[in-house]
């Protein structure tokens, strides 16, 4: 007999920073899924409603962006030092695939959220008002995140007035450091700050490799024939820019040994990224304010699975802020060189200013922290509901 009944599984809708999810405690999912593997990869590409020929998820819980095609699985932490497990999954659109290979940074905003609101923190490290500190684990990229939670009346807070360039109202601010985010591995995989990469259809590029945050190819907009003050339509409206692009951040994962054929791009679109910059510029951010080149220190616009962003990602953030407080490298110079720790530049929404400690050792670039401010909220909570799977 053909099972009828739906599966019904507690789940929360958050958006984190610009981007939104359906999160998970582990323990809640199907036994099956509580693993790595086929029946978790089937069972969040149903909720999210991939792959979806039509691009719209009208099945699913996802919408059809790279912001917004998200899930985010939860635990208690057994490692020492920390209070919750974050596993982010990016689910593609148009294939049966969940790329599980780097972080999401703007969800990041909401992961200390939901762990103090679905008993993963400890009670007595809550406060009845003031900040609560949750130490993230991040199991994509095993690094140590920190979020500042703020708490009114032993209860998360959410309502605020930090605005966030990308999200329509404010809300109440979260601050995020990524604490050693490369580890013990250099931030620059290739050992320079600047490289020569052959790229079909472009010719000879200099090109910045940052492996901080998220694994980043860095170019200058002129050399691509861009500005650096694009919109989406600009980029996501074109065929031809979209596959050239992606032949560019093929290429440039082969340079920076992430893969060792362009070909295996294709089965990973989540990481790298590929973004270009340039130098401070006039232009007007999609929600119609004007943006001032004396407002930002540079322009940087960035690719997330095959399009161009909205806004930033957050840990695209991250390399921005590693690769400025660098000197030399192509997001440095655009900044206008010199050292820097902190770094405001200009997206699509708007502007985002981003701290970064960095430091040299023996030839090699480190980078201690990485801070940002982001916001976060619940959509919706209950159980999202999937035809049997299992």
């Amino acid at each position: 007999m053909v099972d009828t009944q739906q599966l019904r599984i507690p789940a929360t809708y958050m958006r984190g920073g610009t981007s939104k999810g359906v999160f998970f405690r582990l323990e809640d999912l199907p036994e099956p899924a509580r693993q790595p593997g086929e029946a978790r990869d089937a069972l969040l590409l149903r909720v999210i409603g991939s792959p979806d020929p039509y691009g719209k998820h009208t099945d699913g819980m996802g919408g059809a962006t790279s912001s917004t095609s998200k899930t985010v699985i939860l635990s208690k932490s057994d490692k020492p030092g920390h209070d919750v497990d974050y596993l982010f999954g990016q689910v593609a659109i148009d294939k049966p695939f969940v790329d599980w290979s780097g972080n999401c940074g703007n969800l990041t905003a909401a992961v200390g959220s939901f762990a103090i609101s679905n008993g993963l923190v400890d009670k007595e490290r809550i406060p009845d008002n003031g900040i609560c500190t949750v130490r993230i684990w991040q199991a994509n990229i095993e690094k140590t995140i920190i979020a500042h939670v703020p708490i009114s009346d032993g209860e998360v807070q959410e309502i605020g007035g930090f605005e966030l360039d990308g999200v329509t109202f404010p809300a109440a601010e979260v601050k995020i450091d990524f604490i050693a985010p490369t580890g013990d591995a250099p931030v620059l995989p290739t050992g320079n700050v600047v490289d020569e990469l052959e790229v079909p259809g472009f010719g000879r590029l200099q090109a910045s490799f940052i492996s901080a945050g998220i694994p980043t190819i860095f170019v200058n907009a002129a050399d691509i024939g861009l500005e650096g003050t694009e919109l989406q339509p600009a980029i996501n409206d074109h065929v031809e820019w979209l596959q050239r692009l992606e032949v560019l951040r093929a290429h440039g994962g082969v340079a920076m040994g992430l893969f060792d054929r362009v070909e295996e791009a294709e089965q990973r679109q989540h990481t790298p990224k590929i973004a270009w910059v340039a130098s401070p510029g006039d232009y007007v951010a999609s929600s119609g304010r004007e943006v001032a080149a004396s407002d930002i220190d540079l322009n940087v616009r960035a690719m997330s699975m095959g399009k161009l962003h909205h806004a930033m990602m957050g840990t695209a953030a991250v390399a921005i802020a590693t690769a400025a407080a660098i000197p030399g490298t192509l997001v440095n110079l655009a900044a206008g060189g010199g050292e820097r720790d902190v770094v405001r530049f200009g997206h699509p929404s708007g502007t985002l200013r981003v701290g970064a400690s960095a430091s040299q050792v023996d030839g090699e670039w480190f980078v201690e922290k990485v801070s940002m401010s982001r916001s976060a909220r619940v959509l919706m909570e209950g159980r999202v509901r999937v035809p049997p799977l299992f």
